[in-house]
């Protein structure tokens, strides 16, 4: 008899799909790249279910074994062991999450379900979860689109489905804050804040409630400190002697050491000083003894004219704030060459490229950009606020080629998500409110790229890749600019329109005075079970830390569909991969395989810094990207990656030498210590090591 019920593991009793069967066999031939019919399949599954049974109710074990058994029979094979390697998954998937306490109804990865029990899903008073991970995003869709309905658009019920189906497809998630906040009391869905410290105690103070404020919502702020008079000036009022920048940010950073965001995640913020204040010098090594400064990332803000000056060994002056007057010359190649030994010794301070930044800013009637937010991808005026979102790339490859037009409709649907944002957010501020409004930016960005090169079989580290690079970026800003001017037409422009750099230009009215941004990703990444912004992968098997003496052997699903499709996985190959992250020197890994499986410590740092200058070209904002450099690698490797970001117009840049610092989230095991092996914390999605860019 033909199935009409399907007995779940938890024994409820529901429909026979034979669409979820149909699935199911597509997923397992597309990750061997195997071309066959899932419909015929599933038939011919179908009929053998209903040769051996006259009951209409079969258990969905049965019906995965059957699926199996009849893979094998069309001659199939590999398609079998990829599908049995899916369910090998799934089965232990559900054993862990089962001993965790953790409920997943989406089916998302262990790591996923974990994240978001501990850091997103609604809590009673008791602090115990009340909230599954469907249901977290129909609260989100269902918060952002009251703002269609504000607007009375008349597809307001069908948007808030397209909502919801987009961050469960996991083809497009917004940032933490929206994911943390839509639809509760708290309201604030921003990630990214720049506060102004203006010159006066008052001004520093009113800086530091208005960073409480913001990271107990959720979000990170970013500050410039260089209009605070310098270390030993004069201050009239008391006739005592100024503290100087580098002081002032310690109040900033314990301040954030006492506030946890939201009861969720920790605090971060970025410090920048420009290269001609004073205190410069005390500024690049703030850092340098471990711990300090841990809730900061801190960048040098970089002229044209300093890296110039740096580069022919030339003096250049300093000025002091308050006055606007010189208070001495001093040899900009001395200064470079120290934040080249900072950042070497210890990954601090990145540099910003202040000067390209203004060149970009859309408004820049409203003020001269000074900061960024925590990870520099986000520049912004002071007290403006922007909302992020990334598209998961990984998910847009078909036989082999991106699939352009499912690409083309997310894009269009993620600029309408964000530009709802900025009218359902609750502002900790009226000032941020005000000049959020005035802009309306929004920042559309990318994950999973690495794993996009990967499906198309393209090696990070090549002219190829960036050419992907730059067409992706291309278009991602091309087709959310024509959804912004869409919107624009049907809600009005941004509100400095008309004083903007878009106006100047001749574009057409924009909704969003920006629309880009490459952002780290960071949890949201796990979440979505893809690899973090535009990072390469930095380990092929590892393992991850989930709970406290909970450790799980992590193994890219990309390697292991390969490794299946070549017949050459084994859990004793996982293994001896999560030794050392990388494939380089196995000898049962094929070369070509090798070749486009190379990690973040194997690839040249002028290829990191070339990817990261390919999605700037065309990217509205700045690009979060870490430079990652092996141990062994030399303060000139550093010096050369700071000239050629500069050279190839980037608008920031940051490295990190691996094992330079203490209590990193990524640690890779060697012969002296104590843990052989790979080893990342739960909330580790690639890229920096370190929790303060992980933000």
């Amino acid at each position: 008899m033909r199935p009409a019920y399907v007995v779940k593991r938890d024994g409820r009793k529901v429909p026979f799909d034979i669409a979820r069967i149909e699935a199911a066999i597509e997923k397992a031939a597309r990750a061997v790249d195997v071309s066959l019919n899932p419909q015929a399949v599933a038939q011919a599954v179908v009929r053998l279910l209903s040769s051996r049974s006259s009951s209409d109710t079969v258990a969905v074990e049965e019906i995965q074994d059957t699926v199996e058994e009849v893979l094998m029979d069309l001659h199939y094979p590999v398609v079998a062991r990829a599908y049995i390697a899916y369910r090998q998954h799934r089965a232990q998937a559900r054993r862990i999450k089962k001993f965790l306490g953790v409920e997943d109804d989406l089916k998302l990865s262990v790591n996923a379900a974990v994240v978001l029990q501990k850091r997103y899903l609604m809590k009673d008073e008791n602090g115990q979860v009340i909230e599954t991970p469907s249901g977290m995003f129909a609260r989100v869709a269902r918060a952002i689109s009251t703002v269609d309905r504000l607007y009375g658009d008349p597809d307001s019920d069908e948007m808030e489905e397209r909502y919801y189906t987009l961050m469960t497809s996991l083809d497009f998630l917004p940032n933490s804050p929206t994911l943390m906040n839509a639809g509760t009391e708290n309201g604030q869905l921003s990630a990214c804040f720049v506060i102004p410290v203006e010159d006066s105690l008052e001004s520093i103070f009113d800086a530091v409630k208005a960073m409480a404020l913001i990271q107990q919502s959720g979000g990170g702020t970013g500050f410039s400190f260089s209009r605070l008079r310098p270390h030993g000036d004069i201050v009239r009022s008391t006739h005592g002697i100024a503290s100087g920048p580098v002081s002032f940010m310690k109040v900033f950073d314990v301040t954030t050491d006492v506030i946890k965001q939201g009861g969720k995640r920790r605090g971060a913020n970025m410090g920048i000083l420009s290269c001609t204040h004073p205190d410069i010098l005390q500024f690049i090594t703030a850092k340098h003894d471990e711990g300090a400064f841990s809730n900061f990332n801190i960048s040098v803000a970089v002229t044209d004219a300093f890296v110039e000056a740096a580069i022919q060994g030339a003096s250049y002056e300093l000025i002091n704030p308050r006055t606007g007057q010189a208070v001495r010359e001093i040899n900009a190649r001395d200064v470079f060459d120290l934040i080249v030994s900072s950042a070497w010794r210890s990954g601090d301070p990145g540099l910003v490229f202040i000067d390209e930044i203004n060149r970009h800013n859309p408004t820049p009637e409203e003020g001269v950009i000074e900061s960024t937010n925590p990870c520099g991808e986000q520049p912004l005026l002071p007290f403006e606020s922007c909302n992020l979102g990334s598209i998961n790339l990984s998910r847009f490859v078909r036989n082999g080629s991106i699939d352009f037009e499912r690409f083309r409709e997310v894009v269009r649907v993620a600029i309408r998500f964000l530009d709802n944002v900025i009218d359902a957010n609750v502002y900790p501020l009226p000032q941020i409110a005000e000049i959020t409004r005035r802009n309306r930016k929004v920042g559309l960005g990318v994950m999973g790229f690495s794993e996009m090169l990967i499906r198309l079989g393209i090696p990070y580290d090549s002219p190829e890749a960036l050419d992907i690079a730059r067409t992706v970026s291309s278009f991602l800003t091309e087709e959310a600019r024509k959804a912004s001017a869409e919107l624009a037409a049907k809600r009005g422009p941004f509100p400095n329109y008309e004083r903007s750099l878009w106006r100047r230009r001749g574009y057409p009215p924009l909704r969003n005075a920006t629309v880009t941004t490459i952002a780290p990703t960071g949890s949201i990444s796990i979440i979505a079970g893809t690899s973090s912004g535009i990072e390469p992968l930095f380990a092929i098997s590892f393992f991850r830390n989930v709970l406290e003496g909970t450790r799980l052997l992590e193994v890219n699903p990309l390697f292991e569909d390969v490794a299946i499709k070549r017949n050459f996985y084994s859990e004793e190959l996982m293994l001896e991969i999560a030794a050392t992250g990388t494939v380089t020197g196995i000898a049962a890994v094929p070369d070509d395989v090798k070749r486009v499986f190379r990690t973040a410590l194997e690839i040249s740092p002028e290829y990191h810094v070339r990817m990261q200058a390919a999605f700037q070209e065309n990217v509205d904002n700045a690009v979060s990207k870490t430079v990652n450099l092996p141990e062994h690698s030399t303060p000139e490797d550093v010096r050369s990656v700071f000239l050629l970001a500069y050279k190839l117009k980037c608008k920031g840049i940051t490295v990190y030498r691996y094992g330079t610092k203490e209590g990193q989230v990524l640690t890779i095991g060697g012969a002296k210590d104590a843990v052989k092996n790979v080893s990342a914390d739960v909330e580790y999605s690639g890229g920096c090591p370190l929790d303060t860019c992980l933000f």
